[in-house]
């Protein structure tokens, strides 16, 4: 099998991109496979024109996709492939659009009867009073601010005092003219990996102070990690469950991650689903696999084989 590691890109996730990608690719040459390595970057004169036309595209069996944010998550480079019938991995069109936008995937939460915390929609354009009425109507301080389509938690902001909403506000929309404004849950922070259709070991993430943010999620020693996490057997089932619903609903493939709060009223509040969540050795879905015994090589392997296998089933040779 040979693997074309697509990585880099040019959104706010570009460092983070790399650093998946450059892992990705260590651990499927130590499970054997052949890999090229493609930093889409236009900046440098690699850009999507680029990539298409090149031979590492050309020559390759399967493109793993390690591409954060921006045209890697959103669909669009799902699109392409698609067009030109190369398989990749992870989800389809579909469901990397919908799970990119929060405010899309809270909506098909809601309708599915799965509890995600109170929120509004600030689009482009609404000013501060606006943002105000908003607060009020998700029953005040504290709120989560942040852009609708970004990760790795990149602009967002816990507001606690009024004084603070409009830089909040500003800081997100340097990443999307949309904003979400979202009931701020006290609790605790889980992550739920999901493999070919399957839940692993729930991952519990313990800051060693302050919230979640892009330092604490990727300066090694700024938090903890408990995997499998602490949790009352009916109330794992339960999380597990609603997941794999979301997951399953939005039409996610391959491997996923969704990311929930656990309230301190004992109430599971899903955010969100990432369908390209991070992926070096140190990431949330490896810390399932491993609590399975899967190695960091071997889950890797495990994603573009099944990203071949799919492609083969819906090939018309296959009937499928």
């Amino acid at each position: 099998m040979r693997v074309l590691v697509l990585m880099g890109g040019v959104s706010s996730e570009r460092e983070v991109s790399l650093s998946t990608g450059h892992a990705v690719a260590e651990g499927l040459k130590e499970a054997g496979r052949t890999v090229s390595m493609y930093d889409l970057n236009p900046v440098a004169g690699r850009g999507v024109v680029d990539l298409i036309t090149s031979d590492s595209l050309e020559e390759c069996d399967v493109v793993f996709i390690a591409l954060h944010g921006g045209e890697g998550e959103d669909g669009r480079i799902q699109a392409l492939f698609d067009l030109i019938g190369k398989p990749y991995t992870g989800s389809g069109v579909g469901a990397s659009s919908i799970c990119m936008n929060k405010a899309i995937s809270k909506m098909i939460m809601e309708r599915l009867g799965i509890a995600t915390p109170a929120w509004d929609l600030l689009p482009g354009g609404i000013d501060g009073k606006g943002a105000s009425a908003a607060v009020e109507r998700l029953g005040g301080l504290p709120i989560v601010v942040k852009p609708v389509d970004q990760g790795s938690t990149i602009g967002i902001t816990i507001v606690e005092g009024a004084e603070d909403l409009d830089g909040a506000i500003r800081l997100a929309r340097e990443y999307s003219p949309d904003v979400l404004l979202e009931e701020y849950i006290d609790g605790r922070e889980l992550s739920v990996p999901v493999i070919e259709d399957e839940i692993y070991p729930v991952v519990e993430i313990r800051p060693k102070e302050g919230f979640y943010d892009y330092e604490r999620k990727y300066t090694k020693g700024m938090t903890l990690y408990d995997c499998p996490a602490d949790l009352p057997e009916d109330l794992r089932m339960r999380i597990e469950s609603e997941a794999f619903k979301a997951y399953r609903t939005m039409g996610c493939e391959g491997f996923a991650r969704v990311d929930v709060r656990l309230g301190n009223d004992g109430v599971p509040y899903f955010l969100e689903v990432n369908t390209i969540p991070g992926m070096t050795e140190t990431s949330l879905v490896p810390m399932g696999a491993g609590a399975r015994g899967m190695s960091f090589a071997g889950l890797v392997d495990r994603i573009a084989l099944y990203a071949l296998k799919k492609a083969d089933h819906r090939s018309p040779k296959s009937g499928g």
